[in-house]
């Protein structure tokens, strides 16, 4: 790799900018040259940060790639259709044929890994789709094909194979919480097919959530990011990738200077988990968990906390071993603090299968910790086929008096509403979405505290008094 100190004598990117401080202040306050001192003064530091960015350019350009792909995909039209007069003759009319057309779709992607002479390129799985052909196209403009060593849509990570003879340099991967709100960046990819272009902007924010599906928290940045390039490179000014450049918000289809990044120390257990197993391996605890809205916390007396709130249990999982319970508000992983529902997702996620994690909990208003070992995540179909073991199966949320007043109710009536769970075993046993529950195994429900101790109590069996279209039904159930 081409190294910062073919540019600078002294190899050091944060030298250059201790320089353009000190050249502003001695152009600011020495008394020769005035106005012009002080003109030539910025000037120079202008030179000098333009010679950063050639700098940090050249080591990155030869490491990002652009990824063309290609989806054969199949059109069923009647038999006779002639494309593209959109004519079909009579005489001809009868069953249905089938006839295969391509799409095509362009991205970006940075080389990572190598070993002899296979190369590993890191890029978003919404870049490769379900692309039947990949051709990477290297700096020079040398065009190679690739091959899927693994995706993931939780992270939005995809790892693709290539050979090559020639020597390839790979990226170096920088720590991406190093990162602060002010810190220059720059953006490498293929942007609408402009391939090796490089655009400068700051860190605009940390932390970002993006599409629910996703788990990672984002890097914000106003470096002019836009279709192509997904999957590129963020790079800070000592040439280290901290993010992967995902997605962007616009009112317009093209940049408005929201751009969002992958942050790379999200992606670097995936790399290795991609090459050894061909997908990402993640840390499972068996829970299905929310942020807690305002009313939930002022019942729970959660108020000010952050954390997780634990809406389902799975049977037999770490969770239901360690003893978690349904309303527990999870609010450390081993010391850690959890800001949100995502962030505890990441944080178990990363957690390799076979280590024991302590989780610091609130429950009744109480704080207690508890030992879990963590296990191996299954994949999507294997949790479905496990819903029949979750409890209790719904998620419920306060009975606001704006939803009483939306579903008729006297601001009398107590209780929670529910959003059942497909499959699980109160969706067996009848209970349905906007169910109203008002009471369980007796004891009336007037809060979220009146549920969770109810729910979590020692019974097998439950009676729920449901409010259901302004009558009332009963639902019983086992745990």
């Amino acid at each position: 790799m081409i190294k910062l100190k073919k540019f600078l004598s002294s190899g050091k990117i944060n030298l250059i900018l201790i320089g353009v401080i000190i050249g502003l202040v001695v152009g600011i306050t020495a008394g020769g040259g005035g106005l012009a001192g002080r003109v030539q003064a910025g000037k120079t530091d202008l030179v000098d940060m333009q010679y950063t960015f050639r700098a940090v350019s050249a080591d990155v350009l030869p490491v990002v790639v652009e990824i063309r792909v290609v989806e054969v995909q199949t059109q069923v039209m009647p038999k006779g259709y002639s494309w593209p007069f959109n004519f079909i003759d009579p005489e001809e009319e009868g069953p249905a044929e089938t006839q295969e057309y391509e799409t095509e779709g362009l991205g970006s992607g940075v080389i990572v890994r190598k070993d002899g002479n296979k190369y590993y390129v890191l890029t978003n799985n919404h870049v490769l789709g379900s692309a039947d052909r990949i051709t990477i196209r290297l700096n020079d403009k040398s065009e190679i094909k690739a091959e899927i060593v693994g995706t993931d849509e939780r992270k939005d990570l995809a790892l693709v194979s290539f050979f090559s003879d020639k020597p390839l340099e790979t990226a170096r991967l920088g720590n991406s919480d190093d990162l602060y709100v002010g810190d220059w960046v720059l953006a490498v990819g293929s942007p609408l097919g402009y391939e090796s272009t490089v655009t400068a902007g700051i860190v605009s924010a940390i932390g970002r959530n993006g599409p629910r599906e996703n788990i990672s928290d984002f890097i914000q940045t106003d470096a002019s990011i836009n279709q192509g390039n997904s999957g590129g490179a963020l790079v800070n000014l000592d040439g280290e990738v901290v993010g992967i450049n995902t997605w962007i918000a616009t009112t317009t289809g093209v940049s408005i200077g929201l751009g969002f990044s992958i942050p790379v120390n999200n992606i670097k257990n995936a790399i290795d988990d991609f090459i050894e197993d061909g997908s990402v391996q993640y840390g499972w605890l068996g829970v299905t968990i929310t942020d807690p809205d305002q009313i939930t916390a002022e019942d729970l007396g959660l108020t000010g906390m952050t954390g997780a709130i634990v809406n389902n249990i799975y049977e037999n999982s770490p969770a239901g071993l360690a003893g978690l319970l349904p309303g527990d508000l999870i609010i450390k992983v081993d010391g850690q603090e959890i800001k949100d529902y995502k962030h505890f997702t990441r944080a178990v996620g990363d957690i390799k299968a076979g280590e024991t994690i302590e989780l610091t909990v609130i429950r009744n208003k109480e704080q207690i910790k508890l030992s879990a070992l963590i296990v191996l995540r299954k994949n999507r179909e294997e949790l479905i086929e496990l819903y029949d073991y979750i409890w209790p199966g719904f998620t419920a949320i306060p009975l606001e008096d704006k939803l009483k007043s939306e579903f008729g109710l006297p601001e009398s009536v107590g209780g929670v509403i529910i959003s059942v769970e497909p499959g699980t075993r109160a969706f067996k046993s009848g209970l349905k979405d906007y169910d109203i529950i008002t009471v369980i195994n007796g004891n009336e429900i007037n809060n979220m505290m009146d549920f969770y101790q109810s729910i979590n109590d020692k019974n097998n069996k439950y009676r729920l008094n449901i409010i259901r279209n302004n009558s009332e039904v009963i639902i019983e159930m086992e745990k």
